[in-house]
């Protein structure tokens, strides 16, 4: 299928459809997706990020924290250094790879099996972390901002995500929401695909994600999590990240479609308590979404209270492919 100039399938054709497999090489191992959703802890190493920034800026404590989600269920970690939280401003590749650098080292030495992506817009920060250890590239910008980066993925044979956003992150929720943001996702992951295989990544590597929340209304991301199989036409592995993010705590405090009387206004985590947070359900429901519609990883943040959403949706996704 021409994915560039073939129509996106008609909704039946996807929904609740036995998910696909793929085979990722990484250096030294395959990581194989589809049998089962892979769950990316997301570790901030950053003073500003939206919900976790500046946990985790010391080193030890990040390392500690990527440690503790592999215990609790994760299958790889996502070290990023730079915020991309809305209205937030780059920094320069110098700064960013003393953040990510020092943990990538830790964790490789301490989790000498589990995948470490790089969360980066820059090849310079990429390279580095590839010799740091680090074993996949995610690019939110999707080569847009700095296409070397599927030069270093090419050259490290280190798989590629490559997700869609419109604008940057200062701007992304400040511009003009486009009418159609399914025709924005196709042309987008297409020049992002297109762009990769030219710098010699293998399309077997590239791993391509939506964007939720970056430079889409609310209203979109929804139908972005409803609809998710459309991306199934790319033929390639579905990431997806909801984790935390203003649509799911809209929903949760009932800001989307609900009644003055009905809406709940969701604060932070109570200190010391254990107890599941509102907003936790409300990203297990997102997860369990994009997990019943196709997607082969889900990233998130709260490890320990999404793994139970992610088993019980996978359980359901097998049984959607039986008996047939």
């Amino acid at each position: 299928m021409d994915v560039g100039s073939a129509p996106f399938l008609c909704q039946n054709a996807w929904a609740m459809k036995t998910r696909p497999s793929f085979k990722l090489e990484l250096p030294g191992r395959k990581l194989r997706l589809g049998a089962r959703t892979l769950i990316m802890g997301v570790l901030n190493t950053t003073p500003d990020s939206f919900s976790d920034g500046g946990l985790y800026l010391d080193p030890e404590a990040a390392i500690a924290h990527g440690i503790e989600m592999v215990s609790q269920g994760a299958d790889w970690i996502d070290v990023g250094g730079e915020s991309t939280r809305p209205g937030s401003r780059s920094i320069s590749a110098e700064e960013e790879a003393e953040r990510v650098l020092p943990v990538i080292r830790g964790l490789r030495r301490k989790l000498r099996r589990i995948p470490i992506s790089i969360d980066t817009t820059k090849a310079s920060v990429a390279e580095q972390a590839a010799r740091a250890g680090a074993t996949i590239v995610n690019d939110i910008s999707g080569l847009r901002f700095d296409a070397r980066i599927a030069e270093v993925a090419a050259r490290q044979r280190l798989p590629l995500i490559l997700m869609h956003m419109r604008g940057r992150p200062e701007d992304m929720q400040q511009r003009p929401f486009v009418r159609s943001i399914w025709r924005s996702l196709q042309a987008g992951l297409e020049r992002s695909i297109q762009r990769a295989l030219a710098c010699g990544v293998r399309r077997e590597q590239l791993i391509i994600d939506p964007g939720l929340g970056f430079g889409k209304s609310r209203t979109q991301n929804y139908e972005i999590l409803a609809q998710l199989g459309r991306l199934r036409s790319f033929r390639l592995p579905i990431l997806v990240g909801t984790s935390r993010k203003s649509f799911v705590r809209a929903a949760v405090q009932g800001e989307q479609g609900a009644t003055a009387a009905h809406r709940k206004k969701i604060g932070p985590a109570k200190p010391g308590s254990s107890a599941p947070q509102p907003l936790e359900f409300g990203d297990a429901a997102a997860v369990t979404a994009a997990i019943l519609n196709g997607a082969h990883i889900v990233r998130v943040h709260d490890v320990e209270a999404i793994v139970a959403a992610v088993r019980m949706a996978d359980a359901i996704v097998r049984a959607s492919g039986s008996g047939r």
